[in-house]
């Protein structure tokens, strides 16, 4: 019986660690390549125990505390829905600074997407300065641009909404200018060919194409904008961050579940109708 699972021990070791001569039905014969499971397995549990201890994640700390989790949430799904008054104030500073910031920035970003295109801009320099600049704005977290701008232009919404902006330009110019990247460039040049400039050419030929596909990253962007408003308040950049904030601050999570169950409500509905009309434009 020892026998016969170490041979079945070997062929499995020799399966999957070494190469497997396979002879096909015409009669050729091939080596099919070793396998990199093993190695990927191996590498993944470094990484993995390397970040455990590097974190100091404990398993045991998470057990033991659940509890307080449990009370946290139990209280949080019990709103105070006396609260509901107090909250759609911040909640309307909410949606009208990611509407303006997100129509905003995305009227910025197709300029510079458009620079940003590879089959429309042949100017190296100009090119990779665009796409430099782009890489810049998008490494800033939102948070800190609110931060920065709170501190420039002072407390309230219009710094968040500046914040909004930047991101926005940011994220849409990204994702246009790949997706003109894609774009059938024949009508462009055909037009281009018959005398018309370079932007008479893009308009009528490029638009029509990405406009659809930039409408819906501007929708996209709206429902991201709308969940990282609602915590830009935390750097005094208006909006629910500044309730939230207050509730988990003064430990009233009924009042922080009121303001949680509105803000889902309103986040649902946004992305609901956003949905609906990316698949109108689609």
């Amino acid at each position: 019986m020892n026998n016969t699972e170490n041979i079945n021990k070997v062929a499995l070791f020799d399966r999957i660690f070494k190469p497997q001569h396979i002879v096909l039905a015409n009669g050729h014969e091939i080596d099919r390549p070793r396998s990199r499971l093993p190695l990927i397995i191996i590498c993944l549990l470094v990484v993995v125990f390397a970040s455990i201890q590097l974190t100091g994640f404990d398993i045991k700390i998470v057990i033991q505390r659940f509890y307080q989790l449990e009370a946290i949430l139990g209280k949080i799904f019990q709103p105070k829905w006396s609260f509901f008054n107090k909250v759609t104030g911040p909640l309307f500073d909410t949606v009208k600074m990611s509407l303006l910031g997100s129509v905003i920035g995305c009227i910025l970003a197709l300029p510079f997407a458009i620079l940003a295109s590879s089959n429309v801009n042949k100017n190296k320099p100009i090119l990779l300065s665009i796409r430099f600049f782009l890489s810049v704005i998008r490494t800033f977290p939102t948070l800190i641009v609110a931060n920065v701008c709170s501190l420039i232009f002072g407390l309230g919404t219009f710094a968040g909404t500046v914040a909004i902006i930047v991101f926005t330009f940011g994220v849409v110019s990204k994702m246009l200018f790949e997706s003109i990247e894609t774009i059938d460039m024949g009508p462009f040049e055909a037009m281009e060919s018959l005398g018309a400039n370079k932007f008479e050419a893009f308009w009528s030929a490029c638009i029509p194409q990405i406009l659809p596909t930039y409408l819906s990253h501007c929708l996209y962007c709206f429902e991201m904008n709308i969940r990282a408003a609602s915590i830009l308040g935390y750097v005094g950049a208006g909006g629910l961050g500044i309730l939230i904030n207050e509730c988990i601050g003064w430990r009233d999570y009924n009042q922080l579940g009121m303001v949680l169950l509105t803000l889902f409500v309103a986040v649902f509905t946004i992305e609901t109708f956003s949905s609906y009309l990316r698949k109108k434009l689609s």
